[in-house]
């Protein structure tokens, strides 16, 4: 079986994929990865071959930091509607219709925001699944998604999808406690959750103070504005130990000499910190909450676009952790919250029972069992 692999976006949306491609590659069938050239670098060091999809990414500029925007829901919503619906699905469409054209793969695999490989394996009749990357799952709706999709569709020449069943008719794998998707997530009956490769269970290293980690992930640092610095002044005098990662874009020393309780990195592996950690002070990114969950790490979140409002609304109704608004949370209030957060046992204990149910979800190698069914149902 060959197995054509593509996402749109960045290491967010790439990451979710990954252990689905490795166990599809582990059980004997060909796998190919295409995506932007930007990703060329994670998708090689996870040993897959790698079609470039597009012209190759620019040199890395200087980057600064830039002012922190207020959340904006609608802000989202556009760039979801315009950016990976309307100019994405359209400029990617030609580029995967060559290749599947060229490779002639079996399946498309991709993630939920790649309608251009979707509508291209319904041209070409092939079985299609998509990978979730919004723990959440509600910025995939028809009334953000449904009018550029309709547009192409009758361009395409494809049969009306008023409802937009389509994009849930072949499988959709979730890789996500099902109790944390929002209970309005579009499609969700349609889901088959799997659980990502989990880490070995770890004891924290006995230490006088708890170590919380501070992240904005991969893709929000440079919009970040004061954030790191008001954050930082919270922690700072707390009794925890603090580590504090700003991404390739952000030069650690620019927050100046620090104590020793307080570490300031570019970048340290996610699974080794949350392994030792308390507490995680986060974005609210897909990733970073799966991740802190998968640990059974409490969480505090200063959500600043993208689906991290969504997913700090539901941490907060599973009692998880607790929300700050980015724009407005005092070093006062960091201080305040974490400590509460840190000092109340319930926080833990919610999500320690989160953690049980993502380890009790079958694994990645369930996910290729099912695409594999999905091409012998096709193929009938």
């Amino acid at each position: 079986m060959r197995v054509l692999f593509t996402c749109i976006g960045g290491p967010g949306h790439l990451n979710p994929l990954l252990p689905v491609s490795r166990a599809v590659a582990d059980r004997g069938h060909e796998v190919l990865w295409a995506t932007s050239g930007s990703l060329r670098g994670l998708v090689e060091a996870a040993g897959f071959p790698f079609h470039q999809l597009g012209s190759a990414p620019p040199d890395d500029a200087p980057a600064t930091r830039g002012p922190l925007l207020v959340p904006d829901v609608q802000r989202s919503e556009e760039e979801v509607r315009e950016g990976f619906t309307r100019r994405g699905t359209r400029t990617r469409l030609p580029l995967v219709r060559a290749l599947v054209s060229e490779w002639r793969p079996d399946l498309l695999v991709c993630d939920e925001f790649d309608f251009a490989t979707m509508l291209v394996a319904e041209e070409a009749g092939l079985p299609q699944a998509s990978v979730l990357v919004t723990a959440a799952g509600v910025q995939i709706r028809p009334d953000v998604v449904g009018e550029p999709l309709r547009e192409i569709r009758a361009d395409l020449g494809l049969p009306e999808d008023p409802d937009l069943t389509m994009l849930g008719r072949h499988l959709r794998l979730s890789p996500f406690p099902p109790s944390f998707r929002a209970p309005d997530a579009w499609l969700s009956g349609t889901e088959h959750a799997f659980r990502p490769p989990l880490p070995d269970p770890a004891t924290p290293r006995p230490h006088d103070r708890p170590l919380v980690y501070f992240t904005l992930g991969t893709e929000f640092a440079l919009e970040s504005g004061d954030l790191f610095e008001r954050v930082l002044a919270g922690l700072r005098d707390l009794p925890v130990r603090v580590l504090m990662t700003v991404g390739r874009h952000v030069d650690p020393a620019e927050f100046g000499p620090q104590p020793d309780h307080v570490r300031i990195a570019r970048y340290v592996p996610q699974d080794e910190v949350l392994a030792d950690c308390a507490l995680v002070v986060s974005h609210g990114g897909s990733g970073t909450v799966v991740g802190a969950l998968a640990h059974g790490k409490p969480m505090v979140l200063t959500p600043m676009g993208a689906d991290q409002p969504m997913n700090a609304e539901r941490c907060t109704a599973l009692g998880v952790g607790r929300a700050l608004d980015p724009v407005t949370a005092t070093p006062a209030e960091v201080r305040a919250t974490v400590a509460e957060v840190l000092g109340d046992p319930a926080y833990r204990l919610s999500a320690e029972r989160l953690r049980d149910e993502l380890a009790a979800l079958p694994g990645p190698d369930h996910a290729a069992v099912l695409l594999e069914g999905l091409v012998s149902r096709t193929a009938r």
